[in-house]
């Protein structure tokens, strides 16, 4: 510690702590003074030296705080910023990527909607003409009988008893426990003649055909009664209820509306 001497026999203590002024008996004005300019330059000194032991770290000029993403310990600024950029692809890959993600995501809901909701069907003939055209697209509701049996008069997609990898479909004629009878044309449930305001044209008379419908089976015809394949001609007279895949509720192509 060295000592200074200052106004009229004052002295003053100097050392790396804050300055003491040690003042005689006949101090004065001056003396006080001078202590105070010391004292000032001694605070900037202190100030001055906890700026050079900072990290050298600037605050932002509009008195923010430093961002919490700002550079860590020991590491460079440039490799923190490359490899968050590598962690996202961008670009022409990062684009694929997000194609592939969608289609992928489409075709998870087209599959489970069609295997557990609705089924779409093509119809290649015309033995539902005029109410379903050949080549018409269809959707049915694979809902519809879960709670609830077929009605007569529902349009129906059921397994081809005949050969049951293929799908057909017709209307419902014949219910559970029914007898149908085919006379002259015309179309007989219990001995009641069927109305049938949505066949192409009369039947051809042919030769009378009597069925009896089994319990869980269903006796289904088609609208182009005189041009349709159906459970006249089949080995397998009748389909089971659980054959029955959906209702046919609407068409979609080419001249999309609903079907009764």
């Amino acid at each position: 510690m060295s000592e200074e001497k200052g106004w009229k026999g004052s002295s003053l203590e100097m050392s790396d702590e804050e300055p003491v002024l040690i003042l005689d008996e006949d101090e004065s004005a001056e003396g006080a003074e001078l202590f105070e300019e010391t004292a000032f330059l001694y605070k900037e000194k202190e100030n001055s030296g906890k700026n050079e032991d900072s990290d050298g770290e600037e605050a932002p000029s509009d008195g923010s705080q430093p961002s919490s993403e700002s550079q860590t310990a020991g590491e460079p600024k440039g490799d923190r910023g490359r490899s968050r950029k590598e962690k996202q692809p961008t670009g022409f890959k990062g684009e694929i990527l997000e194609w592939i993600k969608i289609i992928v995501t489409a075709a998870l809901i087209a599959f489970f909607l069609n295997s557990c909701i609705i089924a779409n069907s093509e119809v290649p003939s015309g033995s539902m003409e005029n109410t379903i055209m050949t080549g018409d697209r269809v959707i049915g509701s694979r809902l519809s009988y879960l709670f609830s049996d077929p009605e007569r008069g529902d349009i129906v997609i059921f397994h081809f008893p005949d050969n049951e990898s293929i799908y057909y479909v017709k209307r419902v004629i014949g219910l559970p426990g029914e007898t149908v009878d085919i006379v002259n044309g015309k179309v007989f449930v219990d001995g009641d003649e069927l109305e049938e305001d949505y066949i192409r044209e009369p039947m051809i008379p042919d030769v009378p055909m009597h069925f009896e419908v089994p319990d869980g089976c269903y006796f289904m015809l088609g609208d182009n009664r005189n041009y349709s394949a159906d459970a006249r001609v089949w080995k397998n007279t009748y389909v089971k209820k659980e054959k029955i895949i959906a209702k046919v509720l609407l068409r979609y192509w080419p001249n999309p509306g609903l079907i009764h």
